[in-house]
C-alpha cells in the first residue's frame, strides 16, 4: 500500500489541504455532458466507490429476498409490510447513534466494523432460508440487525467522502455515488427476478455476502480517517446526538437542505399509489406492465441524471440548485397525476427521478461542506433517517389520501403542494438561496 495513502494524520487524508477547490476547467463537445468523473482521480475515493458499484446490485437481491421469502412463508401482504417496518426503527436509531460514533472515531475503522457486520448477517440469511427454517420472526431480528449495521455504517460513509475529495468536487462525487446506487436499484431487482428460478432464493443472500467481502477488502485499503487533530475526543452519547440536532438549528442551509428533503419526499412521493394507479388508470395496458413501468421509472431517470451530471455537477450555487430541483419534482409529480398515458406518466416520473438526482447530489455537498468535519457524521445520520423515513411516511399519507379522494387527485394534489411549499420556503429564508461554494 502506497505509505502516502495510509498515513494516520488527518490532515495527509483530507485533500483540501493541497486542493483548495480550483475552478475547474471547461470541457468542450460532448464530454460537458457527460458524467464529471474528477473524483475517480483520488485513490482513496476511487476504491470508495467501486465497492458500490458490487454492493448497489447485492444489497438489492437481499431487499427482494427478505420479502418474497415472508410472503412465501406466511401468504400475507401484511406481514411483508409489517417486516418493513421491522427494520425501520432500528435504521432511524442506530443512524443517530452511528453518526455520533463516526464523530468520535476512525471512520475507516467503524466501516470496517460495520460492513463485515452486515456481511456476517447476509451468512445468517442465507443459512436460515438454506435449512428451509421458515421463521417470520428469526427473518425480521435479521432484518433488523442487517438495518442497525447498515444505519451505523452510512453516516460513516457518507462522512468520509469529504475527507477524499476536495469541496469542488463534492457534487460530482455524490454524483458518482447516487448514479451507481441508482443502477442497483433497477438492476437489482431485475436480476433478482431471473435469478430466483434458476438458483433459488436462498443464493441471492450468499451472493449479496460475497459482494460485501468486496467491500471490506476497499475499506481496508482506505487511508486512516481519525477525527482530526483538532476535534476534542467524545464519547457517542445521547449528548453528542442532542449537539448535532443543535448544530442543525443554529445552521439554517443544513436545515433548509433537510427540509427541503421532507418536503418532496413526504408530499411529492406517490408510491403507494402506484398499484392503485396500474389497476385503474392504466389497466387497458396491462396491469403487470403498468406497475414494473412506473416503480422503475425514477430510478430509470436518476440514472439518466447521473450519466449526464456534468451538466449541473459543476454548479456552485447549491442552494439554487437543490430549490429548482424540488420544484421541477413537484411539477414532474403534477404532471404524472393528470397523465392519462402510461407513457407520457413515465416520461413524467423520469422528469422526477432527474430531479431526485440533482437534489440527492446537491443536498449531499451542502451537507458535506458546510458542515465541520467533527460533525460531519451526525449531519449525515440525520440524514439517513431523513431519506428512510420520508418516503414511508409519504407512503401513509398518499395512501390515505388516495382511498379518500382517488389516487390521481392526491398525487396532483402532493405535487402542487411541493412546488407551494419548497417556493415558499426559499422566499421566507435567503439562507438556501445564497448558499455556493
Amino acid at each position: 500500500m502506497d505509505t502516502s495513502e495510509s498515513s494516520t494524520d488527518p490532515q495527509e487524508t483530507d485533500p483540501r489541504e493541497k486542493d483548495p477547490s480550483p475552478v475547474p476547467p471547461r470541457r468542450r463537445g460532448w464530454r460537458r455532458w457527460a458524467m464529471d468523473t474528477r473524483p475517480l482521480r483520488r485513490p482513496a475515493y476511487r476504491r470508495l466507490w467501486s465497492s458500490t458499484i458490487v454492493t448497489a446490485v447485492g444489497s438489492q437481491l437481499t431487499a427482494v429476498a427478505v420479502p418474497k421469502q415472508v410472503y412465501d412463508i406466511t401468504g400475507s401482504s401484511a406481514w411483508v409490510g409489517a417486516a418493513s417496518l421491522a427494520g425501520l426503527l432500528p435504521l432511524a436509531v442506530f443512524a443517530l447513534w452511528g453518526g455520533a460514533i463516526a464523530d468520535s472515531m476512525d471512520r475507516r475503522k467503524l466501516l470496517l466494523i460495520t460492513n463485515s457486520g452486515i456481511a456476517v448477517t447476509s451468512l445468517l440469511f442465507w443459512l436460515q432460508a438454506v435449512t428451509g427454517l421458515e421463521s417470520v420472526a428469526v427473518l425480521m431480528v435479521l432484518l433488523a440487525v442487517q438495518q442497525a449495521f447498515w444505519g451505523i455504517n452510512a453516516p460513516a460513509r457518507n462522512a468520509s467522502i469529504a475527507r477524499l475529495v476536495p469541496a469542488g468536487e463534492l457534487a460530482a462525487a455524490n454524483a458518482l455515488g447516487s448514479t451507481v446506487m441508482q443502477t442497483g436499484q433497477v438492476l437489482g431487482p431485475l436480476l433478482a427476478g431471473v435469478l430466483i428460478p434458476v438458483i433459488g432464493l436462498a443464493e441471492l443472500y450468499l451472493i449479496d455476502a460475497l459482494a460485501l467481502c468486496v467491500t471490506v477488502w476497499a475499506v481496508v485499503r482506505l487511508p486512516a480517517l481519525p477525527p482530526l487533530a483538532a476535534a476534542v475526543q467524545r464519547r457517542a452519547g445521547v449528548r453528542e446526538i442532542a449537539a448535532g440536532f443543535r448544530y442543525i438549528a443554529l445552521h439554517k442551509v443544513l436545515l433548509l437542505s433537510f427540509l427541503a428533503d421532507i418536503i418532496a419526499m413526504v408530499f411529492g412521493m406517490p408510491r403507494a399509489l402506484f398499484p392503485q394507479l396500474a389497476g385503474q388508470t392504466y389497466a387497458s395496458y396491462g396491469e403487470g406492465l403498468a406497475l414494473g413501468l412506473l416503480f422503475a421509472a425514477i430510478p430509470i431517470g436518476a440514472v439518466a441524471g447521473g450519466l449526464f451530471s456534468g451538466t449541473f455537477s459543476r454548479a456552485r450555487r447549491h442552494g439554487w440548485m437543490v430549490i429548482g430541483a424540488v420544484v421541477v419534482w413537484g411539477a414532474a409529480i403534477t404532471g404524472f397525476g393528470l397523465s392519462g398515458s402510461l407513457w407520457l406518466a413515465v416520461m413524467f416520473l423520469a422528469l422526477a427521478g432527474v430531479a431526485d438526482m440533482v437534489s440527492m447530489v446537491f443536498r449531499g455537498a451542502i451537507l458535506l461542506s458546510a458542515a465541520s468535519d467533527e460533525m460531519r457524521g451526525r449531519m449525515q445520520g440525520v440524514f439517513t433517517v431523513v431519506v428512510a423515513g420520508g418516503p414511508r411516511l409519504a407512503d401513509v399519507l398518499h395512501g390515505t389520501a388516495g382511498s379518500a379522494f382517488g389516487a390521481r387527485t392526491a398525487t396532483v394534489g402532493g405535487g402542487l403542494l411541493v412546488v407551494v411549499l419548497m417556493l415558499g420556503l426559499a422566499a421566507a429564508v435567503p439562507a438556501l438561496r445564497r448558499y455556493r461554494v
